[in-house]
């Protein structure tokens, strides 16, 4: 693979964080699901839970995953009774989510949030797991969300968000870059593979302001729920019935 590039330069420009991003996540695909444990102290899988059970799944209802990685959130859907589609930008990511023997026979797609290949008005649910964070073009993922879902429809977004707090915020952010610089380092022989998380951080509006973005493309019933004292969030909005 050819090298990425410098961290902070890569993420000043819409192209070059989409560059980024598609490879960076192309390279720790096969230790994404291991990351995403180490990183939230095992309490990833109950937030996902918490993220399905606050969509309210009835049987039968059209879901779209965005960002769904290896799989995790478009499992939970699919067991609690929506036909689901999970949509990455990276193919590396769809082929191990489609090798787990407990997701064959699911649907998966290889696609870009900022142009979603779905038609207008025919998803019940979309969902995205750490996903908003990494877009290039946050407000145009958003306006594509809100395209896709039907009448009354509804968005969940999990994700890294910053404490308000300021001594606190910089002391998360201060333990992530190093937390982040040693293990990639360790694993990739990189230490901004996973400085990443908190250099995309920074450039997010967190957990308040995706909720601010929401209501600009005309999502109502717009809420947000802090896990882990604040430093995860869940966003919520519904489209107009």
């Amino acid at each position: 693979m050819p090298p990425r590039g410098a961290l902070a330069e890569a993420l000043t420009t819409p192209e070059g964080k989409a560059r980024y991003v598609r490879d960076l996540f192309h390279e720790i695909a096969p230790r994404y699901d291991d990351i995403t444990v180490w990183l939230s102290y095992g309490r990833d899988a109950a937030w996902k839970d918490v993220l399905v059970r606050m969509a309210a799944v009835q049987p039968g209802e059209r879901a779209l995953d965005l960002a769904c990685g290896t799989g995790d959130i478009a499992a939970r859907l699919r067991d609690a009774g929506a036909n689901v589609l999970g949509l990455d930008l990276t193919h590396r990511m769809l082929t191990l989510a489609a090798g787990k023997p407990h997701l064959r026979g699911m649907h998966w797609v290889c696609g870009d949030m900022l142009a979603l290949p779905v038609p207008a008005g025919s998803q019940a649910i979309v969902t995205a797991g750490y996903g908003l964070r990494n877009v290039p073009d946050l407000p145009q993922a958003l306006r594509e969300i809100r395209r896709v879902l039907a009448p009354g429809g509804r968005v969940l977004s999990l994700d890294f968000t910053l404490p308000r707090p300021p001594l606190v915020r910089a002391a998360y952010l201060a333990y992530l870059r190093a937390a982040g610089g040693l293990v990639g380092q360790w694993l990739h022989g990189d230490p901004d593979t996973y400085r990443y998380i908190p250099a995309s951080l920074e450039r997010y509006p967190g957990a308040p302001g995706v909720a601010d973005l929401m209501r600009a493309e005309g999502f109502t019933q717009v809420s947000w729920w802090p896990l882990m004292g604040g430093l995860m969030a869940i966003n919520v909005g519904h489209v107009p019935r």
